[in-house]
C-alpha cells in the first residue's frame, strides 16, 4: 500500500502555507499506511549546512550536544530540537567531522542540506504530523510518505524519507525486485544503503546519478531502464520535485498544477481540499514518464 504527497509551490508568498496544507494531505493518506509516517520539507537556506538527526533518548541524548560537537569543530553549532529529531546548523566543511561525531554517540543522521530538513517515525502520520509541529512549517516545497511495511520491520530507519545526497530525498510506493542486485552496484560506486528498505535503493541510485552529473530528470529516467519491479517515485531535490512511475504503473497517483503549485497523491482526496483545486488541471502520471519541475 503506502501514501506519497508532495507539493511544489510557485510562488514565494505561500511558503508560510506548505506545511499546512502538506499535513492535510499526509494524514488523508493514512489509511494506505499507519505504521509510520515521515516528511522532507525545503525551507530557509542555512548560512552553512543543516543537518537533520534523531535519537530514541532525546532528552539525554541531545542535552549538551551543542556545546560538545562546537568543542569537537572548533566552531560555533546551533541546534534546534524537534521532539525526537534535531536539526543542527554547521559551518562548511564540517560535515564530515559531525558525521563521525554522530556516529560515536549512535545518533542516526536523518539526511543534510542547505535547505531539506527531514523527520520521521513510527505511528500514525497524524501524530507524526503533531510531533513534529508539521503545520507551522514554511518551505517552497515538500513530499511525505505515510507506510504500511511489507518488506521490512517498523523502524524509525525504515520510514520514508530517504535521503542519501545534499538536499536531495525519496519516497516510494511499489517493491523492487532487483534491489539485492543494485546495493551490490551501488555499495561499490559509493553510495551503499544503511538499511534493508529497497526505497534506500532508489534513493542510492538517484544520489549516485546526480553526483555523476545527470540532472534530475535524467536521473528519474534512469530509474525506468535500471530499476525491476513496480514502483512510483517522487523525488525533491534542493530545488526540484519530480516524479516518474514504473512501465506498468499498477500503483495509484494523481497529479495537478495551477499558477501556484503542482501537487501529487497517491489519489484524489489527498488533493481534494488543496485552494483552487477545483480549477486546476488534473491527470494521472503516464507510466514510464517522467515529470519535473525545477525552479
Amino acid at each position: 500500500m503506502c501514501g506519497i504527497v508532495g507539493l511544489f509551490l510557485k510562488k514565494e508568498e505561500l511558503r508560510p502555507q506548505l506545511g499546512g496544507l502538506l499535513a492535510d494531505m499526509l494524514i488523508t493518506m493514512t489509511d494506505r499506511g499507519p505504521d509510520s509516517a515521515g516528511i522532507a520539507i525545503y525551507g530557509d537556506e542555512a548560512d552553512g549546512l543543516k543537518m537533520t538527526i534523531q535519537s530514541d533518548t532525546p532528552d539525554s541524548d541531545f542535552a549538551g550536544l551543542e556545546a560538545a560537537l562546537g568543542d569537537v569543530l572548533g566552531q560555533p553549532v546551533t541546534v534546534r530540537v524537534v521532539d525526537t529529531h534535531a536539526v543542527i546548523t554547521l559551518p562548511e566543511g564540517a560535515e564530515p567531522a559531525a558525521r563521525a561525531f554522530m556516529d560515536s554517540r549512535g545518533l542516526r543522521i536523518m539526511g543534510s542540506g542547505t535547505a531539506m530538513e527531514i523527520f520521521k517515525e513510527i505511528g500514525l502520520p497524524k501524530d507524526v504530523a503533531a510531533r513534529f509541529g508539521l503545520r507551522e512549517m514554511a518551505g517552497s516545497h515538500g513530499i511525505g510518505h505515510t507506510r504500511m511495511a511489507t518488506e521490512s520491520a517498523v523502524t524509525t530507519l525504515g520510514a520514508h524519507p530517504f535521503s542519501t545526497g545534499a538536499d536531495q530525498c525519496l519516497v516510494h510506493n511499489g517493491s523492487l525486485s532487483n534491489h539485492n542486485q543494485m546495493r551490490r552496484v551501488l555499495t561499490q560506486k559509493g553510495f551503499a544503503p544503511r538499511t534493508q528498505n529497497d526505497t534506500e535503493i532508489a534513493a542510492c541510485y538517484i544520489s549516485s546519478r546526480l553526483a555523476e552529473g545527470s540532472g534530475l530528470g535524467e536521473a528519474l529516467e534512469g530509474t525506468l531502464e535500471d530499476l525491476d519491479g513496480f514502483f512510483t517515485f517522487v523525488v525533491g531535490t534542493r530545488n526540484g520535485f519530480g516524479v516518474v512511475r514504473d512501465p506498468i504503473a499498477c500503483k495509484p497517483a494523481v497529479m495537478a498544477e495551477t499558477d501556484d503549485y503542482v501537487a501529487f497523491g497517491s489519489e484524489y482526496r489527498a488533493l481534494a481540499n488543496l485552494p483552487g483545486i477545483e480549477t486546476a488541471r488534473v491527470w494521472e502520471p503516464e507510466p514510464a514518464t517522467v515529470y519535473f519541475w525545477e525552479r
